[in-house]
């Protein structure tokens, strides 16, 4: 279930417009904590499937090893330059995990759709290469918070 946004109503996203708007976007950050407990924010390419959040990381990155230890996170996607083109979606929930990690390209149906989706975005391929470096995550978010400023 995800949250309902509760502030900002008037400037916030339809759902069309969420989902337009995710699925043109390729880069977000990622917010993950440390073991400390120290935030860490890095920047990703994504894909949008109208439901989940698909994030393509390396498995021997920071960000993956904080994801593996303490899967909550937040993300956000933005866009604009002057103050009122900006727009942008907060996402955030617990991730899972998909496939074989690192991902090498074996069967695994689930990740079908989200790695076409992938591949024709950000590569503008029909099919998703494979580095045997990374692997897939998946975020559902638990609450979205959106916001466009072209609405003010």
């Amino acid at each position: 279930m995800t949250v309902a946004q509760r502030r900002g109503r008037r400037i916030m996203m339809t759902p069309a417009e969420l989902d337009s708007f995710l699925a043109e976007q390729r880069t977000c950050r990622v917010a993950t904590v440390s073991a400390d407990g120290r935030p860490h924010v890095s920047a990703l390419w994504f894909a949008w499937d109208g439901r989940s959040l698909w994030l393509y990381s390396l498995t021997r990155s920071r960000r993956w090893a904080e994801m593996r230890a303490d899967p909550r996170i937040a993300v956000v996607v933005d866009d604009g330059v002057e103050y009122g083109e900006l727009r942008g979606v907060e996402l955030s929930g617990t991730v899972e995990f998909v496939g074989e990690a690192p991902r090498t390209g074996e069967s695994f149906p689930e990740l079908d759709a989200p790695e076409q989706l992938f591949a024709a975005k950000n590569f503008g391929l029909d099919a998703m290469p494979h580095d045997g470096r990374h692997a897939w995550a998946r975020l559902t978010p638990d609450a979205i918070a959106s916001w466009d400023f072209r609405k003010i």
